[in-house]
């Protein structure tokens, strides 16, 4: 399942830019950013799910986002509200057990119902057993990030690594989660 939207009219963007660049600075900082998006509850974004957001998007390195790298951070998050809407099966505004554990198999992942579990419970901010849509791109996120860590050790793909202890610890942390 391919979720790819179309890039905006520039002259559109910069319109939105200009408006989440409060402090007019001419580039976007977390603080900016977290206001400026929406979980569809009238809250503001998760911080740490901004954080990953801003680590992928902010190329200079400086905790801001230029206009450049603006559109790309706009096409990945409306690529993210297509794909969580596709599997809101029952339009509730977030994912449930069931929707959660359709959506990582239909990204390739074949995972328990002990680990969906504990992934609802992780990223489940309300203790509802749903997951909203900025944590549903975190939960995702850390995922395939995880999962791409591991398959540097996996070299012959069988699902099992053998590492050291220093190796885990070297490899986790060195993770930009």
């Amino acid at each position: 399942m391919t979720f790819n939207s179309p890039m905006p009219n520039p002259d559109f963007l910069r319109g939105v830019f200009r408006k989440i660049d409060r402090d007019n600075s001419g580039s976007i900082n977390a603080d900016e950013l977290q206001h400026a998006l929406s979980n569809g509850t009238w809250q503001p974004f998760n911080p740490e799910t901004v954080r990953l957001m801003m680590g992928m998007f902010d190329r200079s390195n400086r905790g801001q986002i230029s206009f450049e790298d603006f559109g790309a951070l706009w096409k990945y998050v409306s690529d993210w509200q297509a794909c969580f809407h596709s599997f809101d099966l029952d339009n509730s505004g977030n994912i449930d057990r069931q929707e959660f554990k359709l959506a990582l198999h239909n990204f390739g992942y074949r995972i328990s119902d002990t680990l969906i579990n504990l992934m609802v419970k992780k990223f489940d901010r309300y203790g509802n057993g749903t997951i909203l849509f900025d944590d549903f791109i975190q939960a995702c996120v850390v995922l395939h990030t995880l999962t791409s860590a591991f398959r540097m050790y996996d070299t012959d793909q069988d699902g099992i690594i053998t590492i050291h202890y220093e190796q885990f610890l070297s490899m986790v942390f060195s993770l930009k989660i």
